[in-house]
């Protein structure tokens, strides 16, 4: 397996579309590995706290939609 060393010194050697390309799909990997992480942290509960900040914040009546109309 390749080093990030070595793949940083082999993407430095990429023609710019093929450096486009390569950064597509890295971006789209990181993205998938978020949405998966969230997706675990999201079943175990651990972003139940969001939810009871956001429905406190709502009783108090400080829960306002986003982009705000006044701006």
């Amino acid at each position: 397996m390749n080093t990030v060393e070595e793949i940083e010194q082999a993407a430095e050697q990429l023609a710019p579309t093929e450096f486009v390309r390569l950064a597509s799909w890295i971006s789209a990997r990181y993205h998938a590995l978020w949405t998966r992480q969230m997706d675990r942290d999201s079943a175990s509960g651990k972003l139940d706290f969001l939810f009871t900040e956001a429905e406190a914040e709502r009783e108090a009546g400080q829960l306002h939609d986003w982009p705000s109309d006044k701006e």
